[in-house]
């Protein structure tokens, strides 16, 4: 399915790069049968498997492109995703990288209901790394770079086997000048596939360890300083929507203002953009808030306009 989602592009001067990680399964043979019937098929074999990054890789330097496209072997890309991500690329020449919308899906595909929703602009894409609340703000599996950018930062982090592409992002962000977008329609249906309830709360436990991680050497650039622990729990709650005391919404709220003006300084985002990002930490910390506090701020919406 993921082949063929491919394959049936609207967009079809492209090369198929293919990469098997070390698979135990059939997909070699699915592979090697795709690539003997369509020339634009090229496939890498893994003697053993690496992880993602590592394939991932491994599959970058095979492309000629001067464009890069992500697609996880359980996905399926719709028919315009490829055409409409190349059109935005050549019509906005300033953004480096672009992602879409997620379609989510069981794991069958039988039903397709669901939106995911990324912020679309490059601010809130950076800002929404740290805070979170929205998922994460840029699949890999949906992303499109251009390959100056992958070559600058020497591809993926070589041996990371989780968390590769918000690792990705954030040194892209910090060591070189690209911006970000995300194309507001669902290109892609991201399947989900039902594991234990256990496995489930283990396998979380392990990716926010590892994003706290991420978080905190990223904030220790953008701080200059290192970071308490405090303000990273502080993040952690704002991610999941978890009640604060007042004085806690305080300290959010200057940690946060702290993080947009230090991804100002640091050239991360446009000085222009930092009123639209104290909106979006307005809205957030709204959400967090004491009860009597939303109550209000849902009042003097509706009665007096803001």
């Amino acid at each position: 399915e993921a082949i063929e989602s491919i394959l049936a592009q609207s967009f079809a001067d492209f090369e198929f790069v293919i990469v098997d990680d070390g698979s135990q399964d059939g997909s070699v043979a699915i592979i090697h049968r795709y690539s003997e019937i369509d020339p634009r098929i090229r496939v890498v074999q893994l003697a053993q498997n690496m992880g993602r990054a590592d394939a991932r890789n491994a599959g970058i330097a095979q492309a000629n492109g001067s464009l890069i496209a992500m697609m996880d072997c359980d996905d399926v890309s719709l028919p315009q995703r490829l055409e409409k991500q190349v059109a935005f690329l050549e019509a906005n020449p300033d953004i480096g990288a672009v992602g879409t919308n997620l379609r989510m899906a069981n794991h069958d595909l039988t039903e397709q209901n669901t939106i995911s929703s990324k912020p679309i602009r490059h601010a809130t894409i950076a800002f929404f790394l740290f805070i979170g609340g929205k998922g994460f703000p840029f699949s890999g599996g949906t992303t499109m770079l251009r390959r100056e950018f992958l070559d600058a930062i020497g591809g993926y982090e070589a041996g990371r086997r989780h968390a590769d592409e918000f690792e990705l992002v954030f040194r892209l962000l910090r060591d070189t000048s690209i911006r970000l977008a995300n194309i507001e329609e669902a290109l892609l249906v991201y399947r989900q596939h039902q594991q234990p309830k256990f496995v489930n709360s283990a396998v979380r436990a392990y990716l926010d360890e590892m994003e706290r991680d991420l978080k905190v050497s990223n904030l220790t650039y953008l701080w200059d300083v290192p970071v308490p622990d405090e303000t990273m729990d502080l993040l952690y709650r704002l991610r999941w929507y978890n009640s604060f005391t007042w004085r806690e919404r305080r300290a959010a709220k200057r940690d946060v203002t702290r993080l947009i003006d230090a991804m100002i300084d640091k050239n991360w985002i446009e000085p222009g953009h930092r009123s639209l990002l104290i909106d979006e930490m307005n809205q957030v910390l709204e959400q967090v808030s004491p009860r009597l506090w939303q109550m209000f701020c849902h009042w003097r919406r509706h009665r007096l306009g803001f």
